[in-house]
């Protein structure tokens, strides 16, 4: 029994961790001919 509930505690862990993070690549929000970043500082 004590085994099983250890079982369970890594699967219900691993489906929470596997949840997190985001689908699809890393993009800036909007549309791209509106994206402002990165763009160069202003030099002093």
């Amino acid at each position: 029994m004590r085994r099983l509930a250890g079982c369970l505690a890594v699967l219900m862990l691993a489906v929470t961790l596997s949840a997190c993070g985001r689908a699809g690549s890393i993009r800036p929000p909007g549309p791209p001919d509106q994206v402002t970043h990165p763009r160069a500082y202003p030099s002093r």
